[in-house]
């Protein structure tokens, strides 16, 4: 699959809020830079309109550039560096040296799937994670991108995990970055919430994508949720945490904690 790659020239002011709307509209893979950041789509899914609309709203300027499959792997090796969350938790690809005082050591291949735990939004996700009680435990990653959520909850003694994510590329390196850290427990599955039944399956629920996304389901996640099972949110702007916080509670969930990392929060909920 060829992708798009757009890099954006923006004010840090407006940074964060076209980030938020280009996520909600399916670009993916953001990396930030000192002048603004880049983000990808699939050359099948590229609408440049979607762009320039933005641009003109909130003026900033942008470049388009094609990327065939076979150039995506060095592009990644390039630039994705090991990332650590405190002494929890550290990421790196497997060319990286391992860490030295982590309690866990994730290895991933990112290849052309999204999520590298880079992004604030990842990052928040396993602080939040390293307060949960994971052990023999059924967990269900909504999104799962490059499968990290996931091996990390198998880390932590989960019992099983369902990981599903639309991207059949998403799938296929979930499953390898899986094999590479010797995670047996997590199964992988291809297509979209609707593909999961609606039964009380789940103690804890990780739904890290983006504002749309997470509205739409929420009803549909309360269902799959066990009594006193846990969800844990991201991919949100600050500025929809009174929004979210009150859909979360009128669906249901009582709401934890919530994290704010830049201009992203996490929102740790219980049914």
């Amino acid at each position: 699959m060829n992708y798009f790659k757009i890099s954006i020239t923006t004010a840090i002011e407006t940074r964060e809020v076209i980030l938020a709307l280009l996520s909600q509209e399916g670009f993916d893979g953001f990396e930030e830079d000192d002048f603004g950041f880049k983000t990808y789509m699939p050359e099948e899914n590229y609408d440049e309109s979607v762009i320039k609309k933005l641009a003109n709203q909130f003026d900033f300027s942008y470049k388009s550039k094609l990327i065939p499959q076979q150039n995506w792997n060095a592009i990644w090796e390039a630039n994705f560096q090991p990332i650590q969350i405190n002494n929890f938790c550290g990421i790196r690809a497997d060319f990286h040296p391992k860490f030295e005082n982590v309690t866990h050591e994730i290895t991933i291949n990112p290849k052309m799937a999204f999520g590298t735990g880079h992004h604030e939004t990842t990052m928040s996700m396993i602080e939040a994670m390293q307060s949960i009680e994971f052990k023999d435990k059924i967990v269900f990653d909504y999104g799962c991108g490059t499968g990290i959520l996931a091996i990390l909850a198998a880390k932590m003694g989960a019992k099983s995990i369902l990981a599903i994510d639309y991207d059949p590329l998403s799938q296929e390196n979930t499953i390898e970055n899986c094999q590479k850290n010797e995670i047996t427990q997590v199964k992988t599955v291809l297509g979209e919430l609707s593909v999961v039944d609606n039964a009380e399956d789940f103690d804890i629920i990780l739904a890290n994508i983006n504002r749309n996304v997470i509205l739409n389901s929420l009803p549909s996640l309360f269902l799959k949720t066990k009594q006193n099972g846990q969800l844990l949110i991201s991919g949100v702007l600050d500025t929809d945490l009174d929004l979210l916080r009150n859909t979360v509670e009128n669906i249901g969930f009582s709401i934890d904690k919530v994290i704010k990392k830049g201009e992203w929060i996490c929102m740790q909920v219980t049914k």
